[in-house]
C-alpha cells in the first residue's frame, strides 16, 4: 500500500497521485522521486562518490564478500520474499548479485541521490527504481523484505528509518541490515563516507527491537581481517594527512584474491552458524513481530 508523502494517506494504483490531497510525485531527471522536496539538500553522503563506487565495486574483495553473505542470508532467512527493497541501493550492485541469484525475486531500489540511481538502472534493468528519504518511507506492508546494507550509519534518525521499514515490511517479513561495527576503529575513512557512527551490536539490536523487530540472526563479519583492519585505522590515524581515500579501494590482485579467501572461509563459518563476537561489521537478520492479541 502507498503512503501520501505529503498528507500520510493511505491508497492504491500504479499512480503515485495522493486521492485526498492530490499530491503528485514528482519526476526528478526521468525518475520518480518520493520526496516532499526532491531538490533540497540531503545530508549523509556525497553524490560524486557514486563513480568511483561503479568503478571499484566490482573485483574488490570486500564488496564482492559482502554481496554473498547478503544472498546467503536472504536464501536463509527469507526464502518465501517476493517483493524486496532495498534503501539506499547507490550503484546497484547489492541488487545486482540478487537479480542474479533470484531472478523471480521482484526488486525495488532507493536512493536518496538520483545520480546513485543513473548507475543503478544500467546495473538492473526491470527493477524499480526511485528517488527516496530513507526517514520517509511511503509504503505500509508492502515488501516482503527491505535490506539496508551500510546506510544506517549515515543517519543520525537511524531509529526513524527502522521506524519507517517497520511500517512498510509485511507482517511475517522482514529486514537484512549490514552497518560498520566497533566504534574503536573510527577513523579518516569513517569522516570521509561521512558516517554518524559506529556500531556496538548491543546498541544495535536494541534499537531493531525498539522498532517491533525480533532479531533471528546477528553475527559480525570480516572479523578474521580484524587484526588487520585495526592496524590499518591506527596508521590512517597516524597519517591522516595524507589520508588516501580510495587506497583501500586499489589493492593489488594478490592482497584482493587473499582477502577475498579468507572471508569466503568466514563466510562458511556463518553458514554453519558460527556466529562471530567481533569484526568489522555487523549482519543482522529479523522479522517483524505480529501484534500481540489483546
Amino acid at each position: 500500500m502507498k503512503v501520501c508523502v505529503a498528507c500520510e494517506t493511505r491508497f492504491e494504483g500504479e499512480e503515485w497521485r495522493c486521492p485526498h490531497c492530490g499530491w503528485l510525485a514528482p519526476q526528478s531527471q526521468g525518475r520518480i522521486a518520493l520526496l516532499r522536496d526532491a531538490t533540497g539538500p540531503i545530508d549523509g553522503f556525497r553524490a560524486e562518490y557514486f563513480e568511483e563506487l561503479a568503478r571499484c565495486e566490482g573485483g574488490n574483495f570486500w564488496f564482492e564478500s559482502r554481496n554473498r553473505l547478503i544472498v546467503w542470508a536472504l536464501r536463509r532467512y527469507f526464502a518465501h520474499a517476493r517483493r524486496f527493497l532495498e534503501i539506499g541501493c547507490g550503484t546497484g550492485f547489492v541488487l545486482s548479485g540478487i537479480r542474479r541469484e533470484f531472478p523471480e525475486l521482484a526488486l525495488w531500489g532507493s536512493e536518496a541521490f538520483s545520480q546513485g540511481l543513473a548507475f543503478a538502472e544500467q546495473r538492473v534493468p526491470g527493477a524499480v527504481l526511485f528517488q527516496m528519504d530513507a526517514r520517509h518511507v511511503p509504503f505500509e506492508s508492502e515488501f516482503d523484505v527491505i535490506g539496508a546494507f551500510d546506510v544506517l550509519e549515515h543517519i543520525e534518525e537511524d531509529e526513524l528509518v527502522l521506524s519507517q521499514m517497520f511500517r512498510a515490511v509485511k507482517p511475517g517479513g522482514g529486514i537484512l541490515l549490514t552497518v560498520p561495527q566497533h566504534p574503536f576503529l573510527w577513523g579518516p575513512s569513517d569522516d570521509y563516507a561521512l558516517h554518524k557512527r559506529r556500531y556496538r551490536k548491543a546498541d544495535l539490536m536494541a534499537k531493531v527491537v525498539r522498532a517491533g523487530f525480533s532479531v533471528v540472526r546477528v553475527t559480525s563479519f570480516v572479523s578474521v581481517l580484524l587484526p588487520l583492519m585495526t592496524f590499518s585505522r591506527m596508521k590512517q590515524a597516524a597519517t591522516r594527512s595524507r589520508y588516501d581515500p580510495s587506497a583501500e579501494l586499489r589493492l593489488g590482485r594478490f592482497v584482493n584474491m587473499s582477502l577475498r579467501k579468507a572471508l569466503d572461509w568466514e563466510r562458511i563459518m556463518i553458514e554453519r552458524g558460527v556466529s562471530f563476537p567481533v569484526g568489522g561489521s555487523l549482519l543482522v537478520a529479523a522479522v517483524r513481530r505480529c501484534p500481540t492479541p489483546l
